[in-house]
């Protein structure tokens, strides 16, 4: 008879196996062995989703950690329907529309349409559920990660008047993606869609593609069709997007930063602007230094003390000759982190000095990755390779319904966040939005938060507002006002969090101090 033990060995080796097939949610056919099942359960390799349904999991993860169930999510869903109804389901027109404008995010409720579905929820965990609407599937459906949803054309023409109104910066990115009329108007005129017609031509009228507009509108008048345009978006566009680009990410940022501008500047003090005495306030940002870094590691769960960060930046850590400080995580994470500030120190000389902000932070933002981490490399922790730049593969956010871009995806937005903060004259916006929008797009594996604060911190300087540390002791705020603008694109909780700090600054009342002090 096998000990314990050895039923450890053997069921990881059975998980390992699917885990190597690209299995992120298994059937439990999958692992018939109960035993198997049970002891993987026990020590956290598996969770259970749902009856006979279970998904990956981290041991280390503690007790309503919902990263494992968000990570996981879409393909759980693709098997888990796949397995229930074959070939014969697909997202709904609505939901299609989040997702072809690049919107993965974990919705509460997916509503998909099947010919055996009985109009009910099934429950998911932390709080989200699968709705299944008894309804035919399109035809010219198309499956991307596993997700059956309708086509583009499809999804526009049959998402509803009130998807376009919740969902206005998804809606225009989808229809942005439109190049010309002839791709909407065979339905149109087949199935004779006079009402949709009219809405699609006021939704194209509405981004500025009035050549789309009124090809519908002509086309279908000279068909015999009664077609009234209408548009289904509460407020105007004041933005060209783009016709050039393939990836949605590309007008959706642009759509994202219009909408929240306006925001921004009506929760934010008045800019002091930047003092005569450049020296005085660089040495004032120099004495911020301790409690910023003490505030910045912690919040990225970094076990510092004053004491190490003091030690580090004086010169007194030393990851040649001690062994203990070469090996030590937080160690390397608070001397990367002083050597990051010294050059976030020469970027803001630089944009007081009169460089703009945002083509000077494009040009050194790499630099500030590359000595976050060169420490880490230089003990051995991480690999040379590490410090190459932005991320080669998926990334996850611990606890978030976001899922920030896919690698290409990324690459194409970058450009278009340094292309914003370049011509943006508002150093709250550069600031508040400048963030926000780093941390949607994610673009390295680690340090995303830190370099974002400092891409906050940058900006602000850029128009004389004091440096802003966040206070670990609001982490939790500050995460949930972060989700809340990434998975629910509503930034004023963020905007506001930011705001409050930077006006306590400028009243010179720092919310933020060192333990003790």
């Amino acid at each position: 008879m096998a000990t314990p033990k050895e039923k450890f060995v053997e069921a990881l080796k059975v998980l390992k196996e699917l885990q190597d097939n690209g299995s992120a949610a298994i059937y439990t056919d999958e692992i018939s062995n109960r035993e198997y099942r049970r002891i993987l359960i026990a020590n956290g390799f598996l969770k259970e989703v749902s009856k006979g349904w279970y998904i990956l999991s981290n041991p280390s993860e503690q007790d309503g950690d919902s990263t494992s169930w968000y990570s996981s999510y879409w393909h759980f869903c693709a098997k888990f329907l796949d397995q229930k109804y074959g070939a014969d389901w697909c997202l709904s027109a609505d939901q299609s529309l989040l997702i072809h404008s690049g919107n993965w995010n974990v919705p509460n409720q997916l509503v998909i349409r099947t010919p055996y579905g009985n109009n009910k929820p099934t429950p998911l965990p932390y709080h989200t559920s699968l709705f299944n609407m008894k309804s035919a599937v399109p035809d010219d459906y198309l499956i991307e990660r596993g997700i059956r949803m309708y086509g583009l054309q499809g999804t526009l023409i049959y998402c509803s008047a009130a998807g376009f109104a919740k969902n206005p910066i998804d809606a225009r990115t989808a229809l942005s993606l439109i190049r010309d009329a002839s791709e909407i108007l065979p339905v149109l005129l087949d199935k004779g869609h006079s009402h949709i017609g009219g809405r699609l031509a006021g939704a194209f009228r509405n981004i500025k593609r009035d050549k789309i507009a009124d090809q519908i509108m002509d086309t279908m008048k000279a068909a015999g069709y009664d077609v009234r345009e209408e548009d289904p978006f509460n407020e105007k566009l004041n933005l060209d997007l783009s016709l050039r680009d393939s990836s949605p990410f590309v007008n959706r940022i642009k759509l994202m930063w219009q909408q929240m501008r306006e925001v921004v500047i009506n929760d934010f003090p008045e800019a002091p602007g930047v003092p005569d005495n450049h020296l005085d306030y660089l040495k004032n940002i120099d004495e911020i230094y301790l409690t910023d870094a003490y505030h910045s590691l912690s919040i990225e769960k970094y076990k510092v003390t004053p004491e190490l960060i003091e030690r580090v930046s004086t010169g007194q850590w030393d990851n040649i000759e001690n062994e203990e400080d070469r090996g030590q995580k937080d160690a390397m994470a608070a001397r990367g982190y002083f050597q990051a500030f010294q050059i976030v120190k020469d970027t803001i000389t630089k944009i007081i000095e009169g460089a703009n902000p945002g083509i000077q932070v494009d040009l050194d933002h790499q630099k500030w990755y590359r000595e976050l981490f060169d420490p880490s490399v230089a003990a051995g922790i991480l690999r040379p390779s590490d410090l190459a730049g932005y991320r080669s593969s998926q990334v996850y956010i611990g606890g978030s319904k976001h899922l920030p871009l896919g690698v290409e995806d990324m690459r194409d937005a970058m450009p278009v966040l340094f292309e914003l903060l370049e011509d943006e004259k508002d150093a709250a916006v550069r600031a508040v939005l400048g963030h926000f929008i780093f941390v949607f797009i994610h673009p390295y594996m680690d340090g995303n938060g830190r370099i974002a604060r400092f891409l906050m911190n940058v900006m602000l300087t850029s128009a004389g507002y004091p440096w802003t540390v966040i206070p670990v002791e609001r982490r939790a705020a500050y995460m949930t006002v972060l989700e809340q603008a990434s998975a629910e694109q509503n930034i004023s909780g963020f905007s506001k969090f930011i705001a409050h700090l930077v006006s306590e600054g400028v009243k010179g009342t720092p919310v933020a101090h060192l333990p003790g002090k």
